[in-house]
């Protein structure tokens, strides 16, 4: 498809992925927009999802225009019933589904900490993040199961690092991330994927006054070092991180499963899976547990 915008997906052969169809959350700006022109672009029949019903039709109809096949869906897909749409959408109109994509999200309200985010603020922070995921994995995923093969690919975040500070945005990625693994692990044995990707990028969500002056307090209590503050401060456009998606979605990344994956700009890294470190042993069988006193010695 031809619309004008360049991807770094553009690059890439076509991997399987053409009369795909994918459903993606949170398709309408930032990096869901991106994600969606690339697999558009690279043959894949879409089903784009946004909570704003004027930016789902232009969404709509720009992939249309440019010669692909696109129909939305309406609503937040931490909602109830929404992913569903979607993929009964996918079925109904193109008689398959093979992607689903999670961009959905929201920002924390500006300044907010564990000190003064609300109950109501926390709770949409979840739904946004972590309840969109869950739902467009469910969804997907028992299709997927059924014919035994799909690929689904997650949005986390950075934040879930402690290292943007905030509450419930954080807590709802880190959310995703564990969902990823424990809900990949059970898929894997019906040949689905589960993947997730951290990205980094210009957006809604890393712009504005607000976005600014949270990143220079960070910086000031030095919670963000300093190389870690100025690529915040001017990420790249979300374009650069839409390969990682369209990748991870294509035949190409049949082997990749259970993966956590962080992008910006011209950086990709992977995240080892984590391991304790050994601190101590000893049989329970036979040893009293460790006093407050050798507890100071191991740990101090």
């Amino acid at each position: 498809m031809d619309d004008g915008r360049t991807s770094s997906a553009d690059h890439l052969p076509d991997l399987g992925l053409s009369g795909r169809v994918a459903v993606v959350a949170g398709a309408t700006r930032g990096i869901g927009l991106a994600v969606s022109y690339a697999l558009s672009g690279r043959g894949v029949s879409m089903v784009v999802n946004g909570r704003d019903p004027v930016a789902v039709d232009e969404t709509v109809a720009e992939i249309r225009g440019g010669g692909g096949q696109a129909v939305g869906v309406v609503g937040s897909a931490g909602d109830d019933g929404v992913a569903q749409q979607m993929v009964d959408t996918a079925l109904a109109e193109y008689g398959a589904l093979d992607i689903a994509v999670n961009c959905a999200g929201i920002a924390e309200p500006a300044g907010s900490t564990i000190l003064t985010i609300t109950d109501a603020e926390f709770r949409e922070q979840v739904d946004a993040h972590l309840m969109s995921a869950f739902h467009l994995m469910q969804a997907a995923g028992r299709i997927f199961a059924r014919q035994q093969t799909g690929s689904i690919v997650l949005t986390g975040s950075a934040a879930s690092l402690g290292i943007f500070g905030g509450s419930g945005y954080p807590a709802a990625k880190g959310g995703v991330n564990a969902l990823a693994l424990a809900g990949g692990a059970d898929l894997a044995d019906h040949g689905v994927r589960v993947n997730v990707v951290m990205p980094g990028a210009k957006s809604r969500l890393s712009s504005g006054d607000d976005y600014v002056a949270h990143i220079e307090s960070l910086h000031r209590r030095g919670i963000l070092d300093d190389l870690t503050r100025d690529a915040a401060l001017d990420p790249a456009p979300p374009e650069y991180v839409a390969a990682l998606y369209v990748f991870l979605a294509s035949d190409a990344a049949k082997d990749i499963n259970g993966q956590i994956f962080t992008a910006a700009g011209g950086f990709i890294g992977r995240y080892e899976p984590q391991q304790a470190t050994f601190i101590a042993y000893r049989d329970h069988q036979d040893s009293a547990p460790y006093s407050l006193a050798e507890l100071a010695d191991l740990l101090a």
